[in-house]
């Protein structure tokens, strides 16, 4: 008899994550699990379907392979991946039912395991110049640590940790309620499994003890406020030996008394003369590698910006170099002498009135012809 569609099976589409075939599966396995169809031979070749096409499409290399070939491709006789569907029910439960209750189905329960360390996070806050050249720096870290007296182990020199006899070293006790056997920590060990009656004085039998780290953090070039970067196993120890956690340190960009940053350009406001705005010429610009020329065109308006290319910071991801984008902010000249602004006066009396204002002065001759029709259509 030929096999259904694996897809089919599980009631799920081609393009189905492997999230949704994972739960697609969860939720027929209950259906047609022998512990709920009471020996029904139906049901049981049902839920070996269903096991069978969990396992095939949740393994990335079958579920190529039966796209491309359908069953021919899975078959192991035919040289494919292979599968079995012969395994122990109570595998499978656990397998179902072990995410909701913290355990599989029988007599032990799962293994108690020692918990990773947590993971911590060091707020560091460094300067535009520092954060755009990257450093090395070293930071002092407050944490827990492994005791060195007991080497983590949190039992007195010459002693050790014994075997919990409520959990026998499980570090859960199950409790059974009808069809679902539901797991809870050990109230005796607190889910260690073991327990430690003579206790190093030092740790107190934790196995940890507070200290403060001193930790070198190599901080790359070009990263921005809002950056992390993960120390691994920079953290809190683990207890009982297991793994420690991780250190994040997140990156934080004092503001700048010159440049701006947005990305990986940098911008600033370039202070200029009306007479170099309007003459035009050569001025100095600084940039984060010191100062260069800038060409200033002739008859130059505030707020005019001019795009210094590559002078802007190193993107930390792609090593694209960003722009520096000058904003010109056009200075009026104060504190005067009586002769600088007899010179102001002529040149003012040299640009005319009435319509020769608009030879030199366009953008306010054309406000002023529009304010003056706007009060026309007013008075029409």
């Amino acid at each position: 008899m030929s096999k259904r569609d694996y897809y089919e099976v599980l009631g799920v589409d081609k393009s189905a994550t492997e999230r949704e075939i994972k739960k697609a599966y969860k939720r027929l396995a209950m259906k047609y699990h022998p512990d709920r169809t009471q020996g029904d031979k139906a049901m049981e070749e049902k839920f070996k379907e269903v096991q069978e096409a969990h396992e095939m499409l949740t393994d990335s290399q079958k579920r190529a392979a039966y796209d491309q070939y359908g069953h021919a491709g899975v078959d192991p006789n035919r040289g494919g991946g292979g599968h079995g569907h012969g395994g122990d029910f109570g595998d499978i439960f656990g397998d179902v039912f072990g995410d909701i209750f913290g355990g599989g189905r029988g007599g032990g329960g799962r293994q108690s395991r020692a918990r990773s360390g947590s993971d911590l996070q060091y707020n560091l806050e460094m300067s535009l110049e520092e954060a755009v050249k990257g450093k090395t720096v070293e930071i002092r870290v407050p944490t827990l640590a492994s005791c060195d007296t007991c080497d983590g182990s949190g039992a007195k020199k010459g002693s050790s940790a014994k075997t919990c006899h409520t959990c026998h070293g499980q570090g859960q006790v199950q409790m059974r309620q009808g069809f679902f056997a539901v797991q809870q920590t050990c109230p005796t060990c607190s889910g260690k499994g073991k327990i430690i009656s003579d206790p190093c004085n030092v740790c107190h039998g934790q196995g940890r003890v507070e200290k403060t780290k001193t930790l070198s953090v190599k901080v790359p070039a070009g990263v921005d406020t809002g950056d992390r970067i993960r120390s691994t196993g920079g953290g809190e120890a683990g207890e009982n030996g297991a793994p420690s956690g991780d250190l994040y340190v997140q990156i934080h960009v004092r503001d700048h008394s010159i440049f701006t940053r947005d990305g990986n350009n940098l911008y600033c406001e370039v202070p200029l003369s009306f007479t170099k705005a309007a003459l035009g010429g050569e001025i100095e610009v600084p940039t984060l590698e010191g100062k260069v020329k800038l060409k200033v065109t002739p008859e130059t308006q505030t707020g005019k910006m001019f795009r210094l290319r590559n002078k802007g910071v190193k993107s930390v991801r792609s090593g694209s170099v960003g722009d520096l984008i000058c904003k010109v902010v056009i200075e009026t000249p104060v504190n005067l002498s009586k002769r600088q602004k007899e010179l102001l006066d002529e040149l003012e009396s040299s640009m005319g009135t009435g319509k020769d204002v608009a030879k030199n002065r366009p953008k306010e001759s054309g406000f002023f012809d529009g304010v003056k029709k706007f009060f026309d259509d007013l008075t029409n």
